[in-house]
């Protein structure tokens, strides 16, 4: 058996507006994504992150059970950041800017 069956090959990328980080790993075959990003070590880069209880996705995709899902070679797991602000709330208040705008033409 060749030693690429052995290992995988990852990045975990973590990102904030003002620094970003990705970390390459090598890593058994079998590494869950949970497991992934509590072997990047970015919790000591950004204290702020608690990788035991982050969300989670792998290029792009939110992963709903990443102490389950198990990762294939050349995989990307990104950790997403808590939304401060309701998406939904941020649509509604441009919506009402634009129509006062349209209103005071």
């Amino acid at each position: 058996m060749d030693d690429n069956s052995k290992t995988i090959h990852v990045e975990v990328a973590y990102a904030l507006p003002d620094k970003q980080r990705i970390v390459a790993l090598e890593l058994p075959e079998g590494t869950t994504v949970r497991a992934a990003a509590l072997q990047s070590g970015l919790d000591k880069q950004f204290v702020e992150l608690d990788l035991s209880a982050v969300d989670l996705g792998v290029f792009g995709k939110g992963v709903s059970k990443p102490e389950e899902q198990v990762l294939k070679n050349g995989d990307r797991v990104e950790i997403y950041r808590p939304l401060i602000v309701d998406p939904k709330e941020v649509r509604k208040q441009r919506a009402a800017k634009v129509k006062a705008r349209k209103a005071a033409e």
